[in-house]
């Protein structure tokens, strides 16, 4: 639920570690919803036969979860909107919070593991650099450092190219198909056909807290699935692995 509302019905979704899998629906969906569930910032209702298994356990702490799996979403976003450097966003990681606070004890190891996230991503340059001095697009990059910083089993994208112009859009792309390369699991949720990298082979589409398609991506991304997912007449072309709607 979020508030009075419904958000997921009778939700059935299996993803195995190291999958790469694309939530694909349109706004009002649950899709953030069901990222909020899988990162236990919202859970289930209780009810006969409900259950949430991640990694294999049903219970955890909250924190120790979040090691395990790195999440990159708008919220995130907003909140770094601040001064805080990129290494500063990076190591923050470490703690589940946003920035480093005075009670919370860096030690060299972390910083040599912040630099390396960021070196992963090419983004040695924002190290030092106010967040509030970056681009979308490099703060978006600082954001998916302080996702990898524990070498998680996973990587949750929540709406990854929201505000970033078509540069900085094929940048992250890239990144991330090299870290879908890497055997990182991917789950990404988005309503943009051309955020699918190639390396994603599956695709779930969910509508109205529903999921009424699970499969192939050459299946289910067709004209007619999709006119019926999104509600409107739509026309799709293909090119270089990639699916582009309009």
């Amino acid at each position: 639920m979020r508030g009075t509302k419904m958000a997921l019905h009778e939700m059935d979704l299996r993803i195995g570690v190291g999958e790469h899998v694309a939530i694909l629906g349109p706004n009002g969906c649950g899709k953030s919803t069901l990222i909020k569930a899988i990162t236990r910032e919202l859970y289930p209702l209780a009810r006969p036969g409900s259950s949430l298994t991640l990694l294999g356990k049903d219970r955890w702490n909250i924190f120790e979860l979040r090691s395990a799996l790195g999440i990159v979403s708008n919220d995130l976003m907003a909140e770094c909107a601040r001064e805080i450097t990129g290494r500063e966003v990076v190591l923050s990681g470490f703690f589940s919070s946003i920035g480093v606070w005075p009670h919370q004890h860096v030690t060299t190891e972390m910083i040599e593991r912040a630099n390396g996230a960021l070196a992963r991503l090419e983004a040695d340059h924002l190290a030092d650099r106010l967040v509030t001095e970056m681009s979308s697009g490099e703060a978006r990059r600082t954001l998916i450092a302080r996702a990898l910083v524990h070498n998680p089993k996973a990587l949750l994208l929540d709406e990854p190219t929201t505000s970033l112009d078509l540069f900085a859009q094929h940048e992250l792309r890239e990144i991330l198909r090299q870290l879908a390369a890497s055997g990182i699991g991917i789950i990404l949720v988005t309503h943009h056909l051309s955020d699918i990298i190639p390396e994603i082979e599956r695709v779930v589409l969910l509508r109205e807290g529903r999921v009424i398609a699970d499969g192939p991506k050459r299946e289910l991304l067709t004209e007619a699935r999709l006119r019926g997912l999104f509600g409107i007449p739509v026309s799709l072309a293909r090119r270089d692995g990639y699916y582009h709607l309009w």
